[in-house]
């Protein structure tokens, strides 16, 4: 059973910046993809982008494509989500996954609890 915690979310105003982390516990999530997805309120979960096993191929959603960068640390167990130039439309709650397929979202089946991440205007 792989456990994902995240951690990172906050307040911050348009433009700024901030890096969500995932820490993994339970075994090691070096064979696994990796995603970020987010759910704002009253909104469908949105695929944000993924990274493969071995952090060769990332794929982004185009709402976030040149603002967003997930990378990941084997070694730690751990994988990001920097975000930039962020949005008040990037409001929502922040998700890691651990799948299959750094590009295709249905792959997912381990989830963290979510992240809160608000961007005022």
């Amino acid at each position: 059973q792989v456990r994902l915690v995240e951690s990172g979310g906050g307040l911050v105003q348009a433009g700024g910046s901030l890096r969500l982390s995932c820490e993994a516990s339970g075994r090691t999530v070096s064979p696994y993809a990796m995603g970020w997805f987010r759910q704002a309120p009253e909104k469908e979960r949105e695929f944000v982008g993924g990274i493969s096993a071995r952090g060769i191929t990332t794929y982004y959603a185009d709402s976030v494509q040149g603002r967003f960068t997930i990378s990941r640390d084997n070694a730690k167990n751990t994988v990001y989500l920097q975000m930039n130039s962020l949005k008040p439309e990037d409001t929502a709650v922040y998700y890691c996954a651990a799948g299959i397929s750094a590009v295709a979202p249905d792959t997912y089946n381990y989830w963290g609890q979510g992240t809160q991440v608000t961007v005022s205007s």
